[in-house]
Formats: structure tokens, sequence, C-alpha cells
């Protein structure tokens, strides 16, 4: 039995090309609400993983499930549960973006009397409605990316499956596609994601899974995956009574491994799984110190992938 709260459920998924083993054994789920960040280099099975779930790829051995329905059994129900955005998709140039979307909300079968405002609603929401009548050939990188988000979402899908969804944007429309995601989530939808850009994925995503060679080699919260490697966060502390007493008895607390002196503040490294930031900060008080700023730094998704993994390919 599938459990009702899994969105996406894949269990000893195997892929192969030939001889060649893309996918080997991989398990994982993914509940209702949840963005899940699909971590691997090049050829790790990431794409191969997103080909199934949308039932363009049958695998070799395995199962896959999206709301409890078999991808291979019955693909149909699937597709209209599933919106599947790939890492490179084609968009039809002598269109406008309402011409584009409402292109799809045929192909969806929506009403008609429902499409335009439908259209109008996902291209508010990807923050396209200025461009309604703009040629999609003249549109960026950026809006055409925002564009196929909006066309997936055209038939309010339950799971969201997006290949690389901010592959070759710019600073700011990466941090626009993941706002966007942020919103999406916040609405209910669950969300399943690719990326190389390690450190944005960890800024919103709420738990991964690092692939390579075909297998997942680590899974959970990024609290989890830190924990594993014992990984420590770096918290900047200013003091309005910095003593040499009160640093010393900072660096004599159990969970604290280094302290970096500097004029104006002091770097607290410190092993998070044993003393949570707010713990630290209540430490603190204990010591005396009077706190002016309390600032820790984002973990390092970087090396955590380097760590977990030797980059190897399948």
């Amino acid at each position: 039995m599938s459990d009702e709260s899994m969105v996406a459920e894949v269990s000893g998924l195997t892929i192969r090309y030939g001889k060649f083993l893309a996918v080997d054994d991989l398990s994982f789920t993914v509940p209702k609400g949840e963005i899940f960040g699909f971590i691997g280099p090049n050829g790790a099975g990431k794409t191969s993983t997103f080909k199934v779930l949308a039932t363009l790829l049958k695998p070799d051995q395995g199962m896959a499930r999206v709301c409890g329905h078999d991808v291979v059994r019955d693909p149909s129900k699937v597709r209209h549960l599933i919106g599947y955005a790939p890492d490179f998709f084609g968009v039809y140039d002598d269109l406008t973006a309402s011409e584009y979307l409402h292109f799809f909300a045929a192909a969806y079968c929506i009403p008609r009397a429902d499409r335009k405002r439908i259209v109008a609603d996902v291209l508010a929401l990807t923050d396209l409605s200025e461009k309604v009548n703009a040629p999609v050939d003249g549109l960026s990188r950026g809006m055409k990316q925002r564009l196929g988000l909006a066309r997936v979402l055209l038939h309010d899908p339950e799971l969201l499956i997006l290949d690389e969804p901010a592959s070759g944007l710019d600073p700011r429309a990466r941090i626009e596609m993941r706002e966007l995601l942020k919103e999406l989530q916040s609405m209910g939808k669950t969300i399943l994601v690719s990326s190389h850009i390690l450190h944005e994925l960890g800024q919103f995503c709420t738990r991964i899974g690092i692939i390579e060679a075909g297998k997942l080699v680590a899974e959970g919260s990024l609290d989890d995956i830190y924990k594993k490697l014992d990984l420590q966060r770096v918290v900047h502390v200013q003091f309005a009574n910095s003593t040499d007493d009160l640093l010393t008895k900072i660096e004599q607390l159990p969970a604290v491994t280094k302290l970096d002196r500097s004029p104006d503040r002091v770097a607290i490294h410190l092993r998070e799984g044993e003393m949570p930031l707010e713990d630290l900060h209540e430490a603190l008080h204990h010591l005396g110190a009077r706190i002016r700023m309390f600032q820790a730094s984002a973990m390092d998704m970087e090396t955590a992938f380097m760590k977990l993994t030797e980059g190897k390919t399948a």
C-alpha cells in the first residue's frame, strides 16, 4: 500500500542504457508540501530519475509512484498530477506569451471558459503579466524559464518536477526563481528540483538527496547532512564587554571548537549538533556577555557535497 502523505515515492529504481547503469537501486520519498532538492554531478542519474517520474522513461527495475499511482501502470493519471519542466525545453518563438499558454491550456483540456482567467493567474504568479503580448523569442532566458514554469502550472498539478530550473540564469534571475519556488511551496505545492547550484538549493529546500553514480549517498534535512559530516557553523558575535576572561570561558564551552578574534568581533566555530544556536546565545548570556550582534553564517553546501561524493558518474 502507498502512503497517502507521500506525493512521490521511488523504490529500488534501476535504469540501464544498454550496459550503462544510470540509476542503481535508488529509493526516496517526497512528502506533501516539501521541496526536495536532488543534487549530483552530470551523469549521476538525476534526469533519468525525473523522466521515470514524468512517465517518459520506463525503469528496468523498481517502482515509482505519484500520489499513489504507479507511473508505469497508470501513466495517464500521473500526467495529470505532475508538472514537468526539463532542463531544456523548446518554446514556440512565433507566439506571444499569452498564445503559448493558451495553446497548452487547450492541450491540458482546460475548459475554454476558464482559460483566460487561468492564463492570467499563472502569468501573474510568475511575474510575467507585463509580457502577456510579448513575442516568446524576445524574452530573456530567465523569462523563458518562468514562462515554462507558468506552462506546467496551468492544470494545477500536485507535484512539480523541475530539472535544473536555474540553469544558465544570471544571479538576479536565479534569485527570482528561488523566490518563486518558495511562493509555490507556501501555496501547498510539492516540488522535486535538481540543481548544481548547491548553495541556493540549501537556502530553500526542506530536504535534499545527494546522488552519485546512480546511488543516493546521503538523504535528509540539511541539519541531518551537516551532523553526519560534523560540519561546523561559524557564528559572528560582537560584545559590548569583550574581555580575555570572557573569551576564555567561551572557548571552554563543550561545543565550541575554535575562537577567531578580530578587533570588532569574534568568530565562534560551533558544532551545532551538540549545541543549537539558541543554546549558544543563552550560554553567552549566562557567562555575562552583553551581545551587540549575533549572526550565524550559512552552512557550506559545497563542502557537504565534496565530502559526500568523489566526483564519479555512473
